[in-house]
């Protein structure tokens, strides 16, 4: 028990110097602003287990915007051939998507029956309108120009998401990089409308295979492929899971925004944002 006391003693004394009056500071919680983050769950039923329905989608949100932010340095970094802070800025996205695919497991903890006590009230309102999703979609180009449609109730958002959609995105970047590197890139691939969606060219193709080849020669573009296939494969990842939760809590029925739910999830899981960085594998 003295032994107890006097390491309670020690401990004390190490922490004298804690601030306590925070009368003409800020506090963390100021700094965070957490009384509009926490006070920002507003449900629609009153049912117990809407708190976490909005919780976990809040939380993807605040995870994509700093996706978001991430990528848009990474793309400035490769476009002026600073490769080192794009690494890690990729890599950060990567550990990210982790963070957004175990949000999932947290979500299929809803049964069926618990999220029927609330469905209606969520009225038209869905995932699949989420802007910032569709931003990360547009950085990493996947480009598809219908669903700017849906932003068109707020023309500042509409506004932001059309330039995301004409702007050029982490691949091209990255083709565009290949290309300064000395690798013959077609002109119809350099000078593309990159408001399309991306399709699979021989050249790139050509181009990554050497890359991969040639490891110590190529050694930051090899890195870069790399970077680019772990944000790919973690993003089809979550999509999986985002897929089998929604098929666990409504199965087949179509979702609250109008899509035809699981159909439509499995059906993006065909897609590839960087397709000849998957093919080469066959190659090499």
């Amino acid at each position: 028990m003295d032994q107890y006391k006097n390491g309670q003693n020690i401990a004390a004394a190490e922490e004298q110097n804690i601030r306590t009056d925070f009368k003409e500071s800020m506090t963390y919680g100021e700094y965070l602003h957490l009384d509009k983050i926490l006070s920002a769950q507003h449900s629609a039923s009153g049912h117990h287990d809407e708190s976490l329905f909005i919780i976990i989608h809040q939380v993807s949100e605040l995870w994509m915007k700093l996706i978001l932010h991430e990528l848009s340095a990474a793309i400035r970094h490769i476009e002026a051939d600073d490769l080192q802070p794009a690494f890690k800025q990729l890599a950060r996205v990567s550990r990210i998507q982790s963070q957004i695919i175990q949000g999932w497991d947290v979500l299929s903890t809803l049964t069926p029956a618990e999220y029927l006590e609330f469905r209606d009230d969520l009225g038209d309102a869905s995932g699949f309108q989420s802007y910032q999703y569709r931003m990360i979609e547009f950085a990493l180009g996947y480009k598809t120009k219908h669903v700017l449609s849906i932003y068109e109730k707020d023309p500042a958002l509409h506004e932001e998401l059309t330039k995301a959609f004409y702007a050029p995105g982490l691949y091209d970047a990255a083709i565009q990089k290949l290309a300064r590197s000395g690798f013959e890139i077609d002109d119809s691939v350099l000078a593309r409308d990159v408001s399309t969606v991306y399709e699979s060219n021989d050249s790139v193709r050509k181009a990554w295979k050497e890359v991969y080849r040639n490891v110590d020669e190529h050694w930051e573009l090899y890195q870069l492929a790399e970077k680019l296939v772990d944000i790919e494969d973690w993003l089809q990842q979550w999509r999986f899971r985002h897929m089998k939760t929604v098929e666990r809590i409504i199965g087949f029925k179509p979702g609250t925004g109008g899509s035809s739910g699981v159909n439509y999830l499995k059906k993006v899981l065909d897609q590839y944002f960087f397709p000849e960085l998957w093919q080469i594998r066959t190659d090499v």
